[in-house]
């Protein structure tokens, strides 16, 4: 175990987990920037995972918190069809917090960057009251554009990459019974501290001309839908066919146990990580025979209703910022 009693030592172990140069990065980490090189256009994206705001330690461990800090920003390239490239990482650092965390945590995260061919170019370090991640990630565009949210129009076909509901019913059973959740929730536990990263099938779905617009379902159906369709010109809504048969056994089991609707509870969501787009209708039987686990849920509609297994659907989803 190094010992880490300075920055000086935090960065010394950041480099036995990252490389600091490739052919993209030409001037890494340890000077005041980094120098990339790149003859496309990148997008870029940043998110926090911070403490008890994103994750709690009594259930993530230190190896769940390295990938899925990262994990959420490659989503975010994941969506634009792009591939990501590199990041920077930034890290608030309690005082109380054990060295035993950091190597766990760096051999995560290095092995999803490895994963997916990002360098670590540079970043920053801070002490702090509570454990904190920020993660600014680029990529280009290898499907050969960059798809954005919503340019969809009435009669195109709405579609997942990914289930929905899956990791609200994980982090609704930690929250509740902490690592005991497993037992009846493993596969949506495991959906809400490992999300796997669908970067391959967000090149394949900029690579068609079928795909009007693509997002990452990160707060979930209920929030999410409404901002893809605001990103569409005119009043436009959405049908969704969201049928309990279709759901996962342990979405069900959870919202049984609850008494509450499986469905309702897979369209508020969150933190799936799923790809959630719309395409042509007319290009959309080729386009699902071309990627494997991509299925519809719904059209788009000429009015600027949403509706559910065809009942109007006006509650919101999740907002960091609602009371």
């Amino acid at each position: 175990m190094t010992k880490l009693n300075s920055e000086q030592d935090f960065l010394t172990l950041i480099d036995e987990y990252f490389p600091s140069e490739n052919g993209h990065v030409t001037l890494g980490r340890g000077d005041d920037c980094s120098i990339l090189r790149t003859d496309k256009d990148l997008c870029i994206s940043k998110d926090l995972f911070l403490e008890d705001v994103h994750f709690r330690r009594s259930y993530f461990s230190p190896a769940d918190i390295g990938y899925k800090s990262l994990a959420v920003n490659i989503s975010d390239i994941a969506a634009m069809g792009g591939q990501p490239c590199g990041f920077a990482l930034g890290l608030i650092i309690p005082p109380s917090l054990e060295n035993e965390f950091w190597e766990p945590f760096f051999e995560s995260m290095s092995a999803l960057a490895e994963q997916h061919g990002l360098i670590l170019a540079g970043g920053d370090l801070s002490g702090g009251q509570y454990l904190g991640v920020s993660v600014t990630v680029w990529g280009e565009a290898a499907g050969g554009r960059f798809l954005s949210r919503g340019n969809a129009q009435p009669g195109d076909v709405l579609f997942l990459h990914g289930p929905a509901g899956m990791a609200r019913t994980g982090l609704l059973s930690l929250e509740e019974s902490g690592v005991e959740s497993t037992k009846l929730y493993s596969e949506s536990v495991q959906a809400h501290l490992r999300p796997p990263m669908r970067v391959a099938v967000g090149i394949k779905l900029a690579q068609s001309p079928h795909v009007k617009g693509l997002m990452d379902l990160s707060d979930g159906l209920a929030r999410d839908l409404p901002r893809f369709l605001g990103c569409c010109d005119g009043d436009v809504g959405a049908e969704i066919s969201l049928p309990e048969s279709q759901l996962h056994e342990e979405i069900i089991r959870y919202a049984e146990n609850k008494a509450i609707s499986a469905v309702e509870h897979a369209f508020l969501g969150g933190e799936d990580y799923a790809l959630f787009g719309a395409a042509s209708a007319d290009g959309f039987v080729e386009l699902k025979a071309a990627i494997p686990g991509l299925h519809p849920i719904g059209t788009i509609t000429g009015d600027n209703k949403i509706l559910l297994n065809g009942k109007e659907y006006t509650a919101g989803g999740f907002d960091h910022f609602s009371k």
